[in-house]
Order: C-alpha cells, then structure tokens, then sequence
C-alpha cells in the first residue's frame, strides 16, 4: 500500500484508536530492532503466514533508510528449491537470542509448538511483540501487542498496513527528524483529504 493510500486509509479511520495504536506498536517494533542487532524475524501460525507485512516492511526499510526493519520471515512448512528468503523453518526460532526481535503474528491461538519455541526465545533474550487476536498466552510472551478483535471495525490485514507504514516513519509523532520525500507525500496526501473550510 503506497503513502497516499495509507493516508486515507488513516483519514478514514480518524477519531478511532487505530492510527494511534499502531503508530505506538510500530515505535514499540523500531525501537527493539537494532541497527546492528541479529535483526527481526517474523512468524504466524500454522494457518496464517504474514508474507503480506513480510513485503511492507521489506519495502518501508527501504524508503526509510532503516535495513534493520527487513525481516527474516519464517515458515511452518518449507519446501526444497524454495528460494533462499522463503527457506527459512522453524528452528530458527529455536536459535533466536539477545538483540535479536521476534514479531508473531497470530489471528487465532498458535500451536504448542510455536508457542514453546517463542518462550525458549524469550528466555534467551530475544524482545518478543505480538499482532493479533489477542490469545492470552500469545499476550503473556510478548513484551508488547497489538490485539485486533472479531468485533473491531478493522481486520488483522489493514492493521498490518498501519503498523508497517508507521514503523518506517522517521521519528515519532510530533517529535523532531528527518522527513523524507515519502513523509511529505503522507502530510500532502493528508492536506488533500481534508474537509475544505466552512465558508459562512
């Protein structure tokens, strides 16, 4: 999704928690992935892989000049002659430990596996975030989380676009830094979205 539409995908959901929300989870997720770190390795379940938000952050690392942000995306199932970033199982999650950040993306409770795994990385040290239907047990790992509900007016995917438009922007909200050309093309797509001034 490119910076106008996340624009109005924003103007739309203006006056609800959402922009909000994710905007202090995408601070939460740059904040814990290093410029230097073992970098940021991205999971679901068995059911659900997030390659989606695999792409966005691929590409938000780019314009925003933040390589750390590219995660490593994790598979339940791989395949032989899967290329080399679609290759990567489940045990390396297993070797997950100090600067190193695991974001799991879970709509419905995760298996026991993945779950011991997650907890083994967390005791190694790993900084574990979590998006997504807001399992107890999932919420009880992470060190931050984003719930998205059945009977939110949002789904998990839409959540994803503002979490990894936010986690490229430079700086936090209303905080100094540096703008690049794609944050001044969300502020210009956020001045033509709005209402036109009354005129009495």
């Amino acid at each position: 999704m490119d910076a106008v539409r996340v624009a109005l995908l924003r103007d739309v959901l203006a006056g609800t928690l959402w922009p909000d929300s994710a905007r202090g989870f995408a601070l939460a997720l740059r904040s814990s992935v290093l410029p230097r770190g073992g970098g940021l390795l991205l999971v679901g379940t068995e059911e659900y892989e997030p390659w989606h938000l695999a792409a966005h952050l691929t590409d938000e690392s780019a314009w925003s000049g933040r390589p750390e942000l590219v995660p490593t995306l994790v598979r339940h199932r791989v395949a032989p002659g899967d290329p080399a970033h679609l290759a990567v199982g489940l045990g390396r999650i297993e070797a997950a430990g100090r600067s190193e950040t695991l974001l799991l993306v879970a709509p419905e409770r995760p298996g026991d596996g993945l779950l011991e795994r997650v907890h083994d990385a967390r005791r190694a040290g790993a900084r574990v975030l979590s998006l997504g239907g807001g399992d107890p047990e999932v919420a009880s790992l992470a060190h931050a989380s984003l719930t998205v509900g059945a009977d939110d007016d949002v789904d998990l995917d839409v959540v994803q676009h503002l979490v990894s438009a936010a986690a490229g922007e430079n700086g936090a909200p209303g905080a100094p830094g540096r703008r690049t050309f794609r944050d001044r093309l969300a502020r210009l797509a956020d001045q033509l979205t709005e209402p036109p001034p009354a005129r009495w």
